[in-house]
């Protein structure tokens, strides 16, 4: 039964790891980062915000998925900030936008933009059985008091 336990944190280490991975890099490398968000298409005004806020949310999502108290917030944010990103490379993809620099993290800076959208759907799919899991772990929880 323990295994079990622990291969159903699989969900929340792997997304943890991802999140804390990908903000400290877009932490540490910050101004590398920024001139990145702002050679996206959208105004600058939203690439300053977003500049501070997506690594600040890689690392609150990554906090939050470690600590059993937070960690259906850590996966409810994280459906939404994948979908976000899921969008954005799907139109990408597509060819909506002019220009499409990356500000991503390490080996995933090498991928296609086929590649970062099968990354992320597969993302959001650990997830979403991660809320999952953790819902069925709070039943249990709850049925036992």
């Amino acid at each position: 039964m323990e295994n079990l336990s622990s291969f159903k944190l699989l969900p929340s280490y792997l997304l943890a790891f991802l999140w804390a991975y990908t903000g400290l890099d877009k932490t540490l490398r910050f101004e590398s980062s920024r001139r990145a968000f702002h050679n996206q298409t959208f105004p600058s005004e939203l690439a300053e915000v977003l500049s501070y806020a997506v690594p600040l949310a890689e690392l609150l999502l990554a906090i939050l998925l470690v600590f059993q108290i937070t960690r259906w917030w850590g996966y409810l944010g994280s459906i939404l900030l994948l979908t976000v990103f899921i969008t954005y490379v799907g139109l990408i993809w597509m060819g909506a936008f002019p220009r499409v620099p990356c500000n991503c993290a390490g080996l995933i800076d090498f991928m296609g933009w086929r590649e970062h959208f099968i990354l992320n759907s597969a993302l959001l799919v650990f997830a979403i059985w991660g809320l999952k899991m953790d819902g069925i772990k709070q039943k249990e929880v709850r049925s036992k008091t």
